[in-house]
């Protein structure tokens, strides 16, 4: 794999992260509040999980 594609994968992340993580604090400090907010964060939370393991499973190969 080229370091190129590695790049891209890295910026890939940290985009989708801010994006996800800012709609998940938009959330729980709007009319949500956190507690209804939360299950929210529980989810992009696993997503992020996925997102980085898979991309490192990848990465390695």
């Amino acid at each position: 794999m080229k370091i190129s594609e590695k790049i891209t994968i890295f910026i890939g992340i940290f985009l989708f992260a801010t994006f996800v993580i800012g709609l998940a604090w938009s959330i729980s400090t709007g009319l949500a509040g956190f507690w209804r907010g939360f299950p929210f964060w529980i989810i992009v939370l696993f997503v992020l999980f996925l997102l980085v393991y898979d991309s490192l499973k990848v990465i390695k190969k």
